[in-house]
């Protein structure tokens, strides 16, 4: 997991606040680590989004967003009924927040 696009997308965590669907950052890192990250970034930014520990992949590949033994970085979006919607990969995702959340919003646009 790149820590730079994390710090950036929490920088710009008020941009995701219109869009009405749960939010997570899921990674192949252990709970223990992932812990450590959250903490850090709740301490500095006031909050964090929650992480999810996928060690397996397997809700990374449901995803489409598997790449050997990890996960490409960028976002995806599952419907309530756990169906993915779409994905992006995006290695900038974090830095470029305007267009991932334009993306996110649009998107959800569709399912309505």
């Amino acid at each position: 997991m790149c820590q730079q696009q994390l710090v950036e997308l929490h920088s710009n965590l008020d941009q995701l606040d219109g869009i009405d669907a749960k939010k997570y950052i899921i990674s192949k890192d252990k709970p223990e680590h992932q812990l450590e990250l959250y903490t850090q970034l709740e301490e500095y930014f006031g909050e964090s989004l929650p992480f999810v520990s996928d060690e397996n992949l397997e809700l990374i590949e449901h995803m489409e967003m598997k790449n050997e033994d990890t996960a490409y970085r960028g976002y995806a979006l599952i419907d309530g009924n756990g169906a993915l919607v779409f994905n992006t990969i995006n290695d900038f995702w974090g830095e470029q927040a305007d267009k991932t959340v334009e993306e996110i919003k649009e998107e959800l646009e569709k399912l309505k």
